[in-house]
């Protein structure tokens, strides 16, 4: 049985959202994404390019609609991101462990946004043996994948 976590990374689109002026971007999980065939976009409205590709500032700036959204800003600004996916018509996201509030969470509630935290999503778009699939293996022992 595929779990709500396996399936958010189902969908065939997705905005990463980074803030690299204060935060490393989520260049991990955006390259396994893309490598997975994915539409990935980056969006981080700190920086020209990540990865050899052109970012963008805000969900607004996308040349069109995406699925899902992985946030993996600061925590001062997971709420305003969940609120900016939510105004997107973004219904599903993804916040890095560590980085939701619970302001987000709240926020995500009250706007219909379902929302995964609590793990780290590259576990999730890792094929084969790496470090991340020695985490996958023990959540799955927790009961947490």
């Amino acid at each position: 049985m595929t779990t709500a976590r396996a399936q958010f990374f189902q969908k065939s689109s997705f905005a990463f959202v980074g803030h690299s002026a204060a935060k490393p971007f989520p260049a991990l999980s955006f390259g396994h994404a893309k490598r997975l065939g994915k539409q990935v976009f980056p969006i981080d409205p700190s920086v020209p390019h990540i990865a050899g590709e052109k970012t963008f500032t805000d969900f607004a700036s996308l040349p069109g609609k995406v699925e899902a959204a992985v946030l993996e800003v600061p925590r001062e600004e997971t709420a305003r991101w969940v609120g900016l996916a939510a105004d997107a018509g973004i219904k599903s996201v993804w916040i890095h462990m560590n980085r939701d509030t619970p302001e987000a969470l709240a926020l995500a509630k009250e706007r219909g946004v379902e929302v995964f935290t609590g793990s780290c999503a590259v576990m999730y778009l890792v094929k084969g043996p790496s470090y991340h699939s020695v985490h996958k293996w023990v959540n799955k022992l927790a009961g947490k994948y």
